[in-house]
């Protein structure tokens, strides 16, 4: 889909995000602050309090130049009334969108954590590139609608970059619960995923909107199909597997450096 009536900026950037552009500015869209900081830490950039998004939002900006890349990492902030992440797919797509009107990136980069299924290989700690995003609580028993609900997207393919860093590659499901009904079980063994989150087919939803290609880094919290409960063993983890991810960003980020799209 194009991008809105007279927006120019965005225009231009699609049409010149092809195979052989190098690419110089990374998105992260990242869904909690504690999974962003080491991030921001790591690629020494600065917190931005400029005025490009709309007065009022919770939204957080840190920026600057690493190596050969300009780097922009996006969290949703705080909500305004509970006073924590805004996680979930509304503010996930809302952002994006935003950011990409914003900023005009080459490449956008969801990185985060994810709850994974020991029946699919995964284990606590894994971090995936994803292969494939899909919903699995959005069900609309109408045909084509059906197939809408389900928004099934692939992720931009890179397949030296997989193949140089050794990364597991996992089919990854969103929903907006923590926790998996029956229904939704259903849902994500139909969409084959490795993991799940509350973000993914959001960010790839409005990242297809505007044509800007995206990748997933997703490190397992828990495991969902195990016998531990969910928000325990993901609290319980969760420190533990930012590092693993922190440093599999950084290796994904170094290998992007300096090269262009048909070289990922």
């Amino acid at each position: 889909m194009a991008p809105p009536p007279g927006d120019k900026k965005a225009s231009k950037v699609n049409q010149e995000s092809t195979p052989k552009r190098s690419i110089s500015s990374v998105l992260f869209v990242i869904a909690m602050q504690t999974e962003a900081l080491p991030l921001v830490d790591k690629f020494q950039l600065a917190e931005q309090s400029d005025s490009l998004f709309p007065e009022g939002v919770p939204w957080m900006r840190y920026s600057g130049k690493y190596k050969d890349l300009n780097i922009n990492i996006l969290c949703p902030g705080k909500d305004k009334k509970f006073g924590v992440d805004s996680v979930g797919t509304v503010s996930a797509s809302l952002l994006t969108y935003a950011s990409v009107q914003a900023l005009q990136p080459d490449l956008i980069i969801n990185a985060g954590t994810a709850g994974g299924f020991k029946a699919k290989g995964a284990s606590i700690g894994d971090v995936y590139l994803v292969s494939d995003v899909a919903f699995h609580d959005r069900r609309i028993p109408v045909p084509v609608l059906d197939l809408y609900g389900v928004g099934a997207r692939q992720a931009f393919p890179t397949p030296n970059l997989v193949k140089e860093l050794k990364l597991k590659v996992g089919k990854l499901s969103t929903g907006d619960s923590l926790d998996m009904t029956p229904q939704d079980a259903a849902m994500i063994l139909a969409n084959s995923a490795t993991v799940k989150d509350m973000e993914g087919a959001a960010v790839a939803y409005a990242a297809d909107l505007l044509k800007v290609p995206v990748i997933f880094l997703k490190a397992v919290t828990d495991i969902v199909d195990g016998d531990k409960p969910t928000a325990e063993e993901f609290l319980q983890n969760l420190a533990a597997v930012v590092a693993a991810l922190d440093k599999a960003v950084t290796k994904v980020v170094d290998f992007i450096n300096g090269k262009t799209f048909s070289e990922l």
